[in-house]
């Protein structure tokens, strides 16, 4: 099939999978007033791919065939500055607002099938084949995946992992003729209802948990047994003027339920194999991983910093205090630039003939960008003001006796009432409604906390330099 147009996508969408929003168990994805939006933005997307297939399209390197580029197992440098045009093309389509569209998960499959030979241990050599023959059906077919590798909530105090068994966590439960029983529940699903196929693999080690739990593996949504009930939808509807962003962006999250899910044995990956679960996310996966993820937040970042100043500029706030905010903006903004720069210029092997970004200025960003996004959408609000509430809706401009009236008393500075209106009700939509309120949290946690993050950046960045300098002092010959 190789890459797939957005007809196609949406048509791979009317299968049998059991999908709740609210109280309503979808029936048409594609259809339903939740999810229409973002499903024809994800069908754009795939649109995308062949509208700038120059960045966006490779040949396959066995068949020939065009696929995302985002499928490519970088082998150099060079590879990955390739990966990079077409990654920050789909960044650019949502603004950075859509966290999973589709080549986030076909950037970490060719990492794991790039590194293939650490999943081949332990006795794992079938389930490494497995993978690399997923791989290659992922990019030919063009499948949507999304994943589910955060395990249940219940008891905090227990850690954020089984310790020994835990019948609530996703686990197995037998073997059959043609593979495994599993069932429990995982978290969270992000763009689930637009996804093809669900993948399962290690968000990190459990150094603690029974065998059972050591599972990875990818199948069909329509897999008797698997059921996705979605959080609250904060699309609203297909109005694009009075809700730019979300009325197409709302890529939802889901809670997982596996309900004695037969998975096939050439789709394990790993079958309860713990020695193989706890090592084979700690080379390269972030290293790979965070090239699509941060040029997906600098995307954000720079849209964030135009929007701002644009906002001011049509108020013409430009108060010493205003500019300082929007100068904050674009700090972060060139700090993400930087360290996806440095992350690509500095990349390495590593192993398998894999070539990786430079993790260090990747795990640095990935710390600061919890705290960096809230402040982003704090300064849209205060920059907005009362501005951000005084938007009229299309009806509003498009009646002739509000229109003289709106047209009078609510211009701006270089912008007519309609073009105000519109600049602030984005404002709104990308910092204030419920899909702003969404992605704020969604960034306070995607790939950790900040506690986490910081932690690992503690724990994985090299501080050789900085010793050497400071055991200068402690070690030097001391004056009588």
């Amino acid at each position: 099939m190789a890459a797939r147009t957005g007809e196609q996508f949406l048509r791979g969408l009317r299968d049998g999978r059991t999908v709740w929003v609210g109280g309503d168990k979808i029936g048409s994805i594609a259809d339903h007033p939740a999810l229409a939006g973002a499903a024809r933005a994800l069908a754009a997307v795939f649109d995308l791919q062949h509208q700038a297939a120059d960045v966006c399209l490779m040949p396959d390197p066995e068949t020939g065939e065009p696929i995302n580029v985002s499928h490519m197992i970088p082998r150099s440098r060079e590879d990955l500055q390739r990966r990079h045009r077409g990654l920050e093309r789909i960044a650019e389509y949502s603004v950075g607002l859509m966290g999973r569209t589709p080549d986030y998960m076909n950037v970490t499959y060719a990492g794991f099938a790039g590194r293939c030979d650490e999943w081949a241990i332990n006795g794992n050599e079938r389930g490494a084949d497995n993978l690399v023959r997923y791989q290659k059906k992922l990019a030919r077919e063009d499948i949507s995946l999304t994943h589910t590798i955060v395990h249940s909530t219940i008891d905090v105090a227990k850690g954020k992992y089984p310790t020994g068994f835990d019948p609530v966590q996703l686990h197995k439960v037998e073997e059959t003729q043609h593979g495994i029983v599993v069932r429990g529940s995982r978290v969270l699903a992000t763009l689930a209802p637009f996804a093809d196929e669900l993948a399962v693999y290690p968000g990190a080690p459990m150094p603690n948990a029974a065998d059972a739990h050591a599972l990875s593996f990818c199948i069909p949504m329509d897999t008797p047994g698997l059921t996705f009930i979605c959080r609250d939808s904060v699309a609203v509807n297909t109005n694009r003027f009075e809700h730019p962003l979300s009325s197409r962006f709302d890529e939802q999250d889901a809670f997982v339920i596996f309900d004695n899910v037969e998975v096939p044995r050439e789709r394990l990956f790993i079958d309860a194999n713990l020695d193989v679960y706890n090592t084979v996310m700690k080379s390269s996966w972030w290293a790979n991983i965070m090239q699509q993820t941060m040029i997906r937040a600098q995307t954000k970042l720079e849209f964030a910093w135009a929007l701002a100043s644009r906002m001011a500029e049509a108020i013409n706030a430009n108060q010493p205090q205003t500019q300082q905010m929007l100068g904050e903006i674009a700090m972060f903004a060139e700090f993400a630039r930087t360290a996806v720069y440095a992350g690509e210029q500095g990349a390495r092997e590593y192993g398998n003939g894999l070539w990786c970004c430079d993790v260090r200025p990747l795990v640095a960003l990935r710390a600061a960008l919890p705290t960096w996004f809230p402040r982003v959408n704090e300064i849209i609000r205060q920059i907005g003001a009362h501005n951000l509430l005084t938007t009229p809706a299309r009806a509003a401009l498009a009646d002739p006796q509000l229109r003289p009236l709106i047209d009078q008393y609510l211009t701006g500075v270089g912008v007519d009432a309609e073009q105000r209106s519109r600049l602030f009700r984005l404002a709104w939509d990308f910092a204030g409604t419920a899909l702003g309120s969404r992605n704020e949290q969604y960034e306070r946690f995607y790939l950790g906390s900040v506690g986490r993050n910081l932690t690992m950046a503690q724990t994985l960045l090299d501080r050789g330099r900085g010793n050497r300098l400071v055991d200068r002092f402690l070690t030097e010959p001391l004056e009588a």
